[in-house]
């Protein structure tokens, strides 16, 4: 699968070791950066970065990386066709996706490790939406709100 990976600095190292791994897997990785360690950068940049990517169809599935998550997944919701959330159990990561078509998964640097971060992100990366339809009338309704806003 092609994904994008993208972190600030109070999730570079796991950055790191999430893309060896990812890699190591099989899958192709589109590392957005942070390439260097900079207190001073903004994860917003980097939520960003990565929506673009899978807006501009580089990317099938979007990582996002900050302190708690919390910020990077209010940045990547932001953006128009991203259905980000912060998991850091492999329930919400695979029934995000199932039930939700979650494209963008957020998580904690400061809040989870390495390991708990593989079985997180295998169940959101081996998951598939469900089309049944009290989940696609769920999702043509938040993608009603996405394109005109409150109902």
């Amino acid at each position: 699968m092609k994904v994008a990976v993208g972190a600030d600095h109070a999730g570079f190292e796991l950055k790191g070791e999430i893309v060896r791994w990812l890699e190591s897997e099989g899958h192709q990785v589109n590392d957005i950066g942070a390439h260097v360690l900079d207190p001073n950068d903004d994860y917003p940049d980097f939520a960003v970065a990565v929506a673009r990517s899978l807006c501009s169809s580089e990317a099938e599935r979007g990582i996002v990386i900050c302190g708690s998550g919390v910020g990077a997944c209010i940045t990547a919701n932001k953006v128009k066709g991203i259905r980000a959330c912060l998991c850091h159990d492999t329930f919400s990561a695979r029934q995000g996706v199932e039930h939700d078509d979650m494209n963008v998964i957020c998580i904690g640097g400061r809040v989870i490790g390495i390991e708990l971060t593989k079985v997180v992100l295998e169940a959101f990366l081996k998951a598939r939406f469900l089309p049944e339809p009290r989940f696609q009338r769920r999702l043509d309704k938040l993608n009603q709100v996405e394109r005109n806003g409150l109902p």
